[in-house]
């Protein structure tokens, strides 16, 4: 089973840069999305073979997450069940007979930090909870725009960048308390060295540089190590601020 993660940073604009043709080439079983920005309604999507399933944000072009599948899920369920947190549509859960697939787009701390203690002490905390809930039941698989890079590789330029959004201690501390809850960093298992990103500023000439940050993660509970076979980021995939990556599960 291949399972593809993008944060689109606008699924009208990513389709104007063929996202269609992206998805048409994936040979993707499961393709989660984050920061769609739009409602169901508001888009024309030509994906055969593909089911799409929404939770878009109640602010109209904000955030907001997808599924697309090609077998059909057993249940697909929005949200954390907390009002405080589910009104931007970040959590998105598909369950398999054997797993559940879980697409986020966690809060960014923003430049002055002014949503770190929401996303720190609230956010974080609760979403783990949500996960640990959901492995009480079932395997898990997460992915998405995690909006921070966890170790000084996983970003192009640490030193300047410590503790700004996305490399703060706090986030980086949330991002340790899911692999001591056991979740596995996939990419992590396959590659050991820096200079692989998932992000780039719009700024001419940084993506051709790869001055870049790791920002996106398929996450998965311990016991499915084993039927882990491969973890991509692939860079190559223009479209959007970020690039999709993937996994393949036996």
């Amino acid at each position: 089973m291949k399972i593809v993660s993008w944060n689109v940073n606008g699924i009208r604009a990513c389709q104007k840069k063929g996202f269609e043709n992206f998805v048409a080439n994936s040979n993707a079983d499961v393709i989660c999305l984050q920061e769609v920005r739009a409602l169901p309604y508001q888009v024309e999507l030509s994906l055969p073979g593909y089911t799409m399933h929404w939770n878009p944000a109640l602010k109209r072009g904000y955030s907001g997450t997808a599924l697309l599948t090609k077998q059909a899920p057993m249940a697909v369920f929005p949200g954390l069940g907390i009002a405080d947190h589910d009104t931007e549509g970040r959590v998105l859960t598909a369950e398999y007979p054997d797993f559940f697939i879980v697409t986020v787009y966690t809060p960014n701390a923003q430049r002055a930090l002014t949503k770190l203690e929401y996303r720190h002490k609230q956010w974080d905390v609760d979403f783990l909870k949500f996960l640990r809930k959901l492995e009480k039941r079932k395997p898990v698989i997460f992915c998405g725009d995690l909006n921070v890079s966890h170790k000084e590789i996983d970003l192009a330029n640490p030193k300047p960048n410590m503790g700004n959004a996305g490399f703060s201690d706090e986030e980086r501390a949330s991002f340790d308390k899911m692999l001591k809850a056991g979740f596995i960093d996939t990419f992590r298992e396959f590659e050991k060295e820096g200079g692989h990103y998932t992000w780039w500023s719009n700024r001419p000439g940084v993506r051709d540089r790869n001055i870049g940050w790791r920002l996106d993660y398929f996450l998965i509970t311990a016991s499915l190590r084993s039927r882990l076979e491969g973890a991509e980021i692939l860079a190559d995939v223009l479209g959007s601020d970020h690039c999709p990556i993937s996994v393949n599960i036996s």
